[in-house]
């Protein structure tokens, strides 16, 4: 009788069973790629031999759309950059359109900035933080959490008018001061903010499925993150100290006591913890500028920059002129060139300005994090398991404004 081999990895079978890597699409219009990212993977089972981002499915317009606007009309398209966090990026469109000005805006006014600027920042940390848990399945925790995202829009809603798109700043100023009895509101929203914080934090935290989910996933080195230009809390979970607040102060930062949180590993489970202690810190600067908001006005007294109340307008020739200036040829800087970052949500936003002096910018383009982060994806996911995605894709925090701008 012949002998007969058992042996499953003889060369003959194995030439017979040779395998090939699989090509599929993740988005657009997958939930977890918000309906704008395309993830074109290749994966050998469920492991990621490589991965190709394709933005492209918002198509905003931003900086062309400047072009056709007034520096004040562009305001509105700032918050539909980053619609978590927009009053980051009001306030610094009209930082950079004051520094062409060579102007600065009363002490009150730099500190509601601050002030509103740091309620939007823990929106944006709130809304990543609890995506991303309820994508691993801890949806309480999510629950939690928006219901401390409700307060701040509460507070942001007293003041602006407005929860999600706010337009709230103005090129010299602010369209409103704050609401009489604002501070002691806060007071009592905070404490909630904090309670909310802390029962989150008690469902995750030693949480084994969401610590073996996170940890050593996406890790991204500190040379890296330098590399591809990464700011934000993608730079400092990798332990990068920079933060625009500090390394560039504006409006006033410089007088605020807060900690810059940094990771060590540059995981996923280091990004989730930068923003959750980030939050903290915000909350500390917010009651900081309570504390010690000065009197005075909100905006710069010059009637070519800023609108004139209404009473002037309807009762005076001077203050119907001064408004019908302002509002059909729109404030004129000078000529010139300028560059001003502010430090958003995601990471370093700053706006680039060409003026040629008339009362549209001739050229803008602004540094999005966002569209820099997704830089670095492709890279991150490879070598990882396809349900590694979502959580890494969270944790990124794309803004689908930010890309197609």
């Amino acid at each position: 009788m012949a002998e007969v081999s058992n042996d499953w990895q003889s060369r003959e079978l194995d030439d017979a069973l040779h395998s090939k890597t699989m090509i599929i699409n993740m988005g657009p219009s997958h939930p977890a790629t918000h309906g704008t990212v395309r993830l074109i993977i290749e994966l050998d089972g469920e492991r990621i031999e490589r991965c190709d981002v394709d933005v492209g499915y918002l198509h905003r317009g931003f900086e062309k759309e400047c072009e056709f606007a007034d520096y004040n009309q562009v305001i509105p398209y700032t918050d539909r950059l980053n619609y978590v966090s927009p009053i980051c990026n009001n306030v610094g469109w009209v930082l950079a359109v004051e520094k062409l000005f060579d102007i600065e805006v009363p002490e009150r006014g730099q500190y509601i900035r601050v002030l509103m600027s740091e309620l939007s920042r823990m929106c944006d940390h709130i809304t990543c933080i609890g995506a991303g848990a309820m994508e691993l399945g801890a949806f309480t925790v999510m629950l939690y959490l928006m219901q401390a995202r409700e307060e701040l829009y509460d507070a942001i809603e007293e003041v602006t008018g407005a929860r999600l798109t706010i337009s709230y700043t103005r090129v010299g100023g602010l369209r409103d001061d704050l609401p009489e009895g604002f501070a002691d509101k806060m007071v009592t929203r905070f404490e909630k903010i904090r309670g909310f914080l802390a029962d989150a934090d008690r469902l995750i935290s030693r949480n084994r499925i969401f610590q073996d989910r996170m940890s050593g996933i996406g890790v991204v080195s500190a040379e890296e993150a330098v590399a591809y230009g990464l700011t934000g809390p993608m730079l400092r979970a990798s332990g990068v100290n920079y933060d625009v607040r500090k390394a560039f102060p504006y409006s006033g930062y410089e007088n605020f006591d807060f900690e810059v949180p940094l990771g060590t590993k540059g995981d996923n489970l280091d990004r989730f913890l930068v923003r959750y202690n980030e939050i903290i810190e915000s909350l500390s600067i917010c009651e900081q500028a309570l504390k010690r908001l000065p009197g005075g006005p909100v905006s710069v007294d010059d009637p070519h920059i800023i609108m004139p109340p209404k009473d002037e307008v309807y009762n005076s020739i001077e203050g119907m002129i001064s408004q019908f200036e302002i509002v059909f040829g729109g404030v004129k800087p000078p000529e010139g060139e300028i560059y001003f970052p502010v430090e958003g949500g995601n990471g370093e936003v700053g706006f680039h300005i060409v003026s040629d002096g008339s009362g549209k910018p001739y050229r803008v383009h602004v540094r999005a994090p966002s569209f820099i982060a997704m830089g670095i994806f492709g890279p991150m996911v490879e070598g990882h398991q396809i349900a590694d995605i979502v959580p890494m894709f969270g944790m990124l925090n794309m803004i689908g404004g930010e890309c197609d701008r």
